[in-house]
């Protein structure tokens, strides 16, 4: 990487922000915006302060999901990134459902069940981005922890579904890995793909509470069942050969233990009721 590289970053969300505080412990510039231009972020719709933000630029990292509209950086400032080497935090949703089998980026990225991220993905590769397809992500703040002691944790009798998942940590060493790699898909998920119910049991052990009650799918919310409705184990691989990266949490379990390091126990009553129709 360039010494004093710069990096502009679309949408300075909970991952993004890991990214940035990481570049800027080593040295570099980080510029975020957000839609209303908090914590001394840029607004997106700035036009003004994002044109000169992107001229200044080496870097660009979107974090931005598309709308019902497509993309919101490349409809507004896609003319403008040409110089920078870009980069975007896309989703393993693009492969759709694989019936629990393994995917990697040679597998067809036009079968989820969002067109609209399907596009972008395809959108962001088509101007050479590094496009890093991520799957479930949880770290501090954000994990299966909170969802058990805010109540929203739930098992669902779905046999044979797994999904993947990655630390956030591990999403942000990952990302600066690639900032300057060859253009092209990357995923960046853990070793181990597994049931969400498998995650759920095992954080309530450590948290010493019950395991969260099971949920009948139809009692589901439409959007939550259409994620059960997919199935797939996500590769790693080109990620570990082509970046040099390796997860720091291989699986969810010492991603899990780590947290709950930082994690109170709770209270010996606390079972959680049974949630609605939350997905992660």
């Amino acid at each position: 990487m360039e010494r004093m590289s710069q990096l502009l970053i679309f949408g300075l969300g909970y991952a993004a922000n890991v990214v940035a505080e990481r570049l800027r412990a080593r040295g570099w510039i980080v510029v975020g915006t957000t839609r209303d231009g908090r914590g001394g972020t840029l607004r997106f719709d700035d036009g003004d302060g994002v044109r000169g933000a992107i001229a200044a630029t080496s870097h660009v990292l979107s974090s931005v999901p598309p709308d019902g509209d497509g993309d919101p950086v490349l409809g507004r400032y896609a003319p403008l990134l040409g110089r920078a080497r870009l980069s975007y935090l896309s989703s393993t949703g693009v492969y759709g459902d694989a019936g629990g089998a393994w995917v990697d980026e040679t597998a067809p990225a036009n079968r989820g069940r969002r067109a609209n991220r399907n596009a972008a993905d395809a959108a962001w590769l088509a101007l050479g981005a590094r496009v890093f397809r991520l799957p479930g992500i949880y770290g501090a703040g954000r994990s299966p922890f909170d969802r058990l002691r805010e109540g929203k944790a739930h098992r669902v009798d779905v046999p044979g579904q797994v999904f993947s998942r990655v630390h956030v940590d591990d999403l942000a060493d990952g990302v600066i890995a690639g900032l300057d790699a060859p253009s092209g898909a990357y995923n960046l998920a853990d070793d181990l793909p597994c049931s969400q119910n498998e995650v759920a049991e095992y954080a309530a052990g450590l948290l010493g509470i019950a395991p969260p009650p099971f949920v009948p799918l139809g009692e589901l919310s439409t959007m939550a069942r259409s994620f059960y409705a997919e199935n797939r184990r996500v590769s790693n691989l080109k990620a570990k050969r082509v970046l040099g990266w390796r997860p720091r949490y291989a699986d969810y379990r010492l991603g899990l233990r780590a947290l709950s390091a930082t994690t109170s126990p709770a209270p010996a009553s606390s079972a959680p009721p049974i949630a609605s129709g939350d997905q992660r």
